[in-house]
């Protein structure tokens, strides 16, 4: 199966926001011919002030209903119909409660939604250089372990603060994931010293590899400029790094072989080994 992971400068204008994964899709999908494309985290609307986020969120038809859904929502549904490939939707602000919440949804070919993943683990945190994140003041968090089926293979899924918590993809490798998507929107100063170190462990703990889009570059939030550090990378289960961006807006693609995961775990079989979780 080959993954396409999509990354992005999304900004606080969704209909730009749009136009820029349709772009960047349709290239990639010419370019590379994935069948599976993956775009990053809260790519709809990163910035802006929460009165901006509540109007760009969606709410989301009932899953597997078939319902019509927000632009984004069919906006990724008509890239699986129109290329018949599995679109994997980064994150799009989910809304119709008190709180939103930070949701992937994927699709198959045909257009149906297949899974929908809320966020469990929220980012409210001080960076290295003082400034503060709060994500709690908007999103509620998610409470289920999600899978899905994609071309035979089961998919875990999980979004950017995600890593930092094993216990979760050890929850997915045991649910029989071989492959892990984690959209991301990793700020720029825990990008470089953390992004590729945490997502390599996870790849290596959990012997599965890893598909990660994420957001690069400048945004504005509440009047002041913030970084994201992209670097949207490929990941096999051995931890090395197969595929990968660099700086700017673009795509990598890699080929998942599910024969190096067989290899990997059959030679090195740490589940089985497992003793105290």
């Amino acid at each position: 199966m080959r993954v396409t992971v999509v990354q992005m400068n999304p900004g606080a204008d969704k209909a730009a926001n749009l136009a820029q994964m349709r772009r960047l899709s349709e290239a990639a999908v010419a370019a590379d011919r994935p069948d599976l494309i993956a775009f990053p985290e809260i790519w709809t609307m990163l910035g802006g002030d929460r009165a901006a986020r509540l109007a760009a969120a969606e709410v989301l038809p009932p899953a597997g209903s078939g319902e019509a859904g927000g632009e984004a929502y069919e906006a990724l549904r008509d890239l699986a119909r129109v290329h018949r490939i599995h679109v994997h939707g980064g994150s799009i602000g989910e809304g119709g409660g008190e709180k939103l919440f930070n949701t992937t949804v994927v699709f198959d070919p045909d257009g149906r939604e297949v899974a929908r993943y809320r966020k469990i683990h929220l980012f409210d945190i001080v960076g290295p250089d003082g400034t503060g994140y709060r994500e709690s003041n908007a999103y509620g968090g998610g409470d289920s372990v999600v899978t899905a089926e994609i071309g035979g293979m089961r998919v875990g899924l999980a979004i950017c603060y995600d890593i930092r918590f094993p216990e979760l993809f050890l929850a997915l490798r045991r649910a029989g994931a071989e492959l892990v998507m984690l959209p991301s929107t990793f700020t720029l100063q825990t990008g470089k010293d953390h992004w590729e170190v945490l997502i390599r462990a996870r790849a290596i703990e959990t012997q599965c590899w890893f598909a990660a889009p994420a957001t690069w570059g400048q945004h504005t939030e509440r009047a002041a400029a913030r970084h994201t550090y992209g670097h949207s990378l490929i990941c096999d289960p051995w931890g090395h790094v197969v595929a990968k961006c660099s700086d700017g807006v673009g795509w990598a693609t890699a080929r998942i072989d599910r024969d190096v995961t067989a290899r990997v775990r059959r030679d090195m079989p740490v589940l089985e080994h497992r003793r105290l979780a």
